[in-house]
């Protein structure tokens, strides 16, 4: 009997997490969607695995080949940081936001997409 509830609250759980995770992705997949319209860039392109590196890669004013870096590990972070960075000042922010952008990107991407701010690249 005990092990039928636990089973029982594990699936209630891991229902509830599998619901909170997929909110969370559909949040930041609407805001990376808003910031790439924002940039001139298709927001379609946020559902596309790999292509949204891409594009987020020109939204920060950076050459493409910076995609392969992407592949390198412990590289790939640091090239994130700097691409976070990099977009963050391209919408008129300083490093912190960009740093901010990378930390917590299904709060940030919201911000920066459905927010006020205006896509001006520095990095062109």
């Amino acid at each position: 009997m005990i092990a039928e509830t636990g089973n029982w609250a594990s699936a209630l759980f891991g229902g509830f997490m599998l619901i909170a995770w997929i909110i969370v992705a559909v949040l930041v997949i609407a805001g990376v969607w808003m910031t790439f319209v924002k940039a001139g860039k298709p927001g379609w392109g946020a559902i596309i695995p790999f292509y949204n590196w891409y594009l987020l890669i020109k939204v920060a004013g950076r050459p493409g080949w910076w995609f392969i870096l992407y592949f390198i590990p412990f590289v790939n972070i640091i090239i994130h940081i700097i691409v976070c960075i990099d977009v963050a000042k391209n919408f008129g922010h300083g490093a912190g936001y960009g740093v901010l952008l990378w930390l917590f990107p299904f709060i940030m991407f919201l911000v920066l997409g459905f927010g006020s701010d205006q896509y001006r690249p520095v990095n062109a």
